[in-house]
């Protein structure tokens, strides 16, 4: 099996999409569209469509119809085929002159069965059929006008957005996210007639939203097609409430059975919830530049993933703030770009001072090979230098597009480099540091009010303050690292302090930015009384204890924080390192917090019969392929540690890393105050 599987099976699947698109509309969900971004690039879709004009369109109410001349229409879709997304075809295809339409999904026959609610059983005696798809293709036909015309509608997994030959993400899935005590709550208010939940350990499919279900459903169709693609039969193990949920049904997954049965190789499948560890997601302990780049710069409209890459200075025009939306932006993904390609691998796997001057490097290099006028320069990288050898090549169109990647990453770094937001990383490490000293010696409440000078409003704070957001990033670091809380009256009284000083910051923003604006439930601070802004503060708290007790269930990955002794600081130990290093422990312990899910009878008696007699069951480090999923986001630090620690105590065995989406410190609050974690909205 290949190292670069996810990039394979990407490719593969984007392959039959492309056999379809020549001299078609093709019309693309965002997910889609980001799985082609880092998987293919959409140039190679460009050229398999042909012809001179530009038919690629996003898939949206307001979308463009085909015109008289465009008889072909492709859509790719993420998502399930019903409600509302059929809709927007049918809206589609009736203002347009279609004679020919395919529709692709992402999402397998098998789900779309359970979306429509056919019995498991009746489900398995359809194998080989797909009645879903008939129907809408005769649907299709008839919106086209004509029952003669041509409709295809096909299953392929586009699930991947591959960001490295070990390392890929799921964009359909970016706001899955694990869920917190409180959320167990809402879940018993609509199960008034069952057995009560008493906390996230009672959790299981049944207790779970016909919607939220359903998207893991989806998941999992897509990750068991990718384990088709490796030719492995999975193990699934969890970590954490959600990811049982999600592990126990890839490994009872039905459409499965029979890939499993024929399937020559092995591989476990780790599934680990990102709200055991959100330390690690809001901290700024990874000294690595792609986090800071993607912290600093813009995100990329319609992208999870990726950021948008100013490239004015590459232009004519004067690089004024009006201009900046003249010229298309760069980004990060360079899939067609060999040698982009290679440095973007290497900035993934570097830290941040190795990383700028393998920039500087490869910007040297190319410069060479076109015979610019270089300038040598040896020490510290600034941005002003990179700058300068960028602008070597502005005026020279043959080298701009020998080149164009690598000056997008170029680009990149140099206006991260610049950015304030990159000045600021380092006050929030040192911050944090602090922070570390200060858990180990004093109670949490002694945190807080050291924290309680820093809150200020909007009129008193510099560009050297915190904003309302990274104030909550810092409260997630503190409630995280620290762990279950002594509840005691001191306590009480600092939270009482902060949460006051908070409202009425909130109060006094002048304009609440989209995250304030979904914690208090207002638009504008115009009408956001202290009263109301002081209640949602009260709810915000709440979160912030959920946090500090996701670990309460956990008998083994209780801490992630290390106290100090008389040779060593206090240290933060990311709990994807303490999972990776309980998986390959040399005496290969049973983890009680890596649980692993049965499939079936077999492995049930294999369970019960161990409990009198020695039935080895199946451990993570058994097989040559491990899996590795964070449901809820991961950093590029720790998908470098990961791949480093595996290196190191098991070489030869392959990783993959998979996770819902590339995080940075901003996108947890995000996460965290999401209004649809249960009721995920699938399109229809």
């Amino acid at each position: 099996m290949s190292a670069s599987g996810v990039l394979s099976f990407t490719q593969q699947g984007w392959e039959q999409v492309l056999a379809k698109v020549k001299r078609a509309v093709v019309y693309l969900d965002s997910a889609c569209a980001e799985s082609l971004h880092w998987g293919c690039g959409s140039t190679r879709l460009l050229e398999a469509v042909g012809g001179p004009d530009c038919h690629l369109r996003e898939f949206e109410p307001d979308a463009v119809g085909g015109g008289a001349k465009q008889p072909k229409a492709v859509f790719v879709l993420s998502c399930l085929l019903k409600g509302r997304t059929v809709e927007i075809l049918r809206d589609i295809i009736c203002r347009s002159h279609f004679q020919y339409c395919v529709v692709v999904t992402a999402v397998s026959h098998a789900v779309h069965l359970t979306a429509n609610h056919v019995p498991a059983a009746a489900a398995a005696e359809m194998e080989g059929q797909q009645p879903v798809f008939e129907q809408l293709e005769e649907k299709l036909c008839e919106w086209m006008g004509n029952m003669n015309y041509t409709a295809e509608v096909f299953h392929v997994p586009l699930l991947l957005a591959p960001v490295a030959p070990h390392f890929a993400l799921t964009p359909a899935f970016a706001s899955l996210f694990p869920l917190l005590p409180q959320d167990v709550h809402l879940l018993n208010s609509a199960r008034p007639d069952k057995r009560k939940l008493g906390g996230l350990s009672d959790v299981d499919a049944t207790a779970l939203t016909p919607e939220l279900l359903l998207q893991i459903r989806c998941l999992v169709s897509g990750l068991s097609s990718l384990c088709e693609h490796l030719g492995v039969r999975e193990e699934c193990f969890a970590v954490g409430s959600l990811s049982r949920v999600i592990a126990a049904d890839l490994a009872n997954y039905a459409p499965a059975k029979n890939r499993k049965k024929t399937a020559a190789g092995r591989a476990s499948v780790v599934f680990m919830d990102r709200t055991l560890d959100l330390t690690g997601a809001v901290g700024h302990h990874g000294d690595n530049l792609v986090e800071k780049i993607i912290s600093a710069l813009p995100q990329l409209p319609g992208h999870t993933n990726d950021v948008m890459v100013n490239m004015i200075e590459l232009t004519a025009l004067q690089t004024e703030e009006e201009n900046c939306n003249v010229v298309a932006p760069g980004c990060l993904a360079q899939s067609n770009d060999t040698t982009a390609k290679a440095l973007w691998e290497a900035l993934l796997n570097t830290k941040h001072k190795e990383a700028v001057m393998e920039v500087r490097r490869h910007l040297v290099e190319a410069a060479s090979r076109e015979n610019l006028p270089i300038k040598m320069s040896m020490g510290r990288v600034t941005p002003g230098q990179l700058m300068s050898y960028i602008q070597l090549f502005k005026n020279n169109l043959k080298a701009l597009m020998n080149h164009c990647g690598l000056l997008q990453l170029g680009l990149a770094t140099a206006q991260t480099l610049k950015h304030p937001q990159t000045a600021k990383w380092d006050n929030f490490l040192a911050f944090e540091r602090l922070l570390l000293q200060s858990i180990g010696e004093s109670a949490v409440s002694v945190v807080l009010n050291q924290l309680l000078p820093m809150i200020k409003p909007v009129t008193q704070r510099t560009n050297e303050d915190y904003s309302p957001e990274e104030l909550l990033i810092l409260l997630i670091y503190i409630y995280s690292v620290t762990g279950e809380l002594t509840v005691d009256q001191d306590l009480g009284e600092a939270e009482e302090k902060v949460k006051k000083a908070l409202a009425q910051v909130f109060c006094e923003e002048p304009e609440l930015s989209p995250l304030l604006q979904k914690i208090t439930d207002w638009d504008s601070s115009i009408n956001l009384t202290f009263h109301k802004s002081k209640i949602s503060v009260d709810k915000l708290f709440t979160s912030l204890r959920d946090i500090a007790g996701a670990r309460s269930l956990m008998k083994q990955f209780k801490s992630v924080y290390v106290p100090g002794n008389h040779t060593h600081q206090a240290s933060y130990k990311p709990l994807l390192k303490q999972v990776v290093e309980e998986i390959f422990h040399p005496e290969r312990p049973d983890s009680i917090d890596i649980e692993h899910m049965s499939s079936g009878l077999t492995d049930l008696l294999k369970t019960g019969f161990s409990m009198f007699m020695k039935v080895s069951r199946p451990h993570p480090s058994d097989y040559p392929v491990l899996i590795l999923f964070v449901v809820g986001g991961v950093t590029v630090s720790e998908v470098k540690t990961v791949k480093d620690l595996v290196a190191s105590l098991k070489p030869g065995t392959q990783v993959i890393v998979l996770s819902t989406r590339l995080l940075k410190p901003l996108n947890i609050p995000e996460l965290l105050f999401a209004t649809d974690r249960l009721h995920p909205d699938l399109g229809f």
